[in-house]
C-alpha cells in the first residue's frame, strides 16, 4: 500500500500540480513552510529527520545507498511494471512527451520506446553499467526519437518545441521536459546527486548552474531544478512508482518524492 502520510508543503505548489494521463493529485493539506510527512519518517528516515544543509546529504546518502541492483536487461521488465499506465495495464507511460504506448514496443527502431538516462549515463561515464547506469530511480521510458534529442544535454528553460514531445523544448545546449515531468527531472538528478557521491567506485554526481558539461560528472543547472521541484509536485503516479521501485526491485526509495522540501533544505 501507498505510504502518502499527511503532506503539507509551500502552497504555490499545490497550484501549480501537473499530473500525469488520467491521475488525480495526491491528497494534501497545506500549512506555508510546513514540512512534509511521511510514514517513513520515523522508521527509514528517522536519521534524517530534522537535519539540513550537508548534514541532510550524507544522512539520506547513508540511508538510500543500501539498495538491491538491477542488470540493464532486466530494467526492461522493470519499466513495465513501475510506469505502467494506470488507465491501460497493457502500456507504459513515456517521459517527456506522457504518451502511452504499448509495453511490447521497446527497442530501438522508431515508434519504439528506450531506457532513458534521465542523468545522462555521459555525464560520470558510467554507462550502462550496473548501478548509475541501471538505477530505476532515473531510468524511465522515452520515445526513442525524443531520447534522441535530448541526448546528453543539460536540463534548462527555453529552446523550440520537440515534435511529439508534449510540449517539452531543445536548444543547442540544454532540454526542458513538458511542464507535467520537470519536477520528476529535478527529483530524479537530484536523487542521482545524493546517492552517488563517488565512495563505491563510481564518480561524485553532483548538480551545477552550468549546461554543457559534457562527460563530466555533472548536471545542470541547479536553480532550474529547483523551480521546476518546486512548480511540479510529486504526483500520484510518481509516488506510486517510488513505492514500487522500493517494495519490489531495489528496496530503497527517492527521499525527494517523500519530502520534495528538502531539496531547498539542501541546496
Amino acid at each position: 500500500m501507498l505510504a502518502t502520510g499527511i503532506r503539507s508543503w509551500k502552497s504555490v505548489a499545490l497550484t501549480t500540480a501537473a499530473v500525469l494521463v488520467g491521475l488525480a493529485a495526491p491528497v494534501v493539506t497545506t500549512t506555508p513552510a510546513a514540512a512534509t510527512t511521511t510514514a517513513y519518517d520515523s522508521t527509514y528516515y528517522k536519521n534524517a529527520i530534522g537535519k539540513t544543509g550537508t548534514s541532510l546529504k550524507s544522512s539520506l546518502h547513508t540511508i538510500i545507498t543500501p539498495q538491491t541492483k538491477l542488470s540493464y536487461s532486466a530494467v526492461w521488465d522493470a519499466l513495465k511494471v513501475t510506469d505502467q499506465d494506470p488507465n491501460n495495464s497493457n502500456n507504459v507511460i513515456l517521459l517527456y512527451s506522457g504518451a502511452s504506448r504499448s509495453k511490447s514496443l521497446n527497442g530501438g527502431d522508431v515508434g519504439d520506446w528506450n531506457r532513458e538516462h534521465t542523468w545522462a549515463k555521459s555525464h560520470g561515464d558510467f554507462g550502462e553499467v550496473t548501478g548509475p547506469g541501471t538505477d530505476l530511480h532515473h531510468l524511465r521510458p522515452c520515445d526513442v526519437t525524443i531520447n534522441s534529442t535530448r541526448g546528453n544535454l543539460d536540463f534548462d528553460n527555453g529552446g523550440s518545441s520537440v515534435t511529439n514531445g508534449g510540449g517539452s523544448t531543445v536548444d543547442s545546449d540544454s532540454f526542458a521536459p513538458r511542464a507535467a515531468d520537470r519536477g520528476d527531472v529535478a527529483r530524479m538528478i537530484l536523487y542521482m546527486a545524493v546517492r552517488y557521491e563517488g565512495d563505491d567506485g563510481f564518480a561524485d554526481l553532483e548538480p551545477n548552474e552550468k549546461v554543457g558539461n559534457g562527460s563530466n560528472p555533472y548536471m545542470g543547472k541547479l536553480a532550474v531544478l529547483k523551480a521546476w521541484n518546486e512548480a511540479d509536485p510529486p504526483s500520484a503516479f510518481e509516488e506510486k512508482r517510488n513505492q514500487v521501485i522500493y517494495d519490489t526491485y531495489q528496496k530503497n526509495r527517492n527521499p525527494f518524492i517523500d519530502h520534495p522540501e528538502w531539496v531547498e533544505a539542501i541546496w
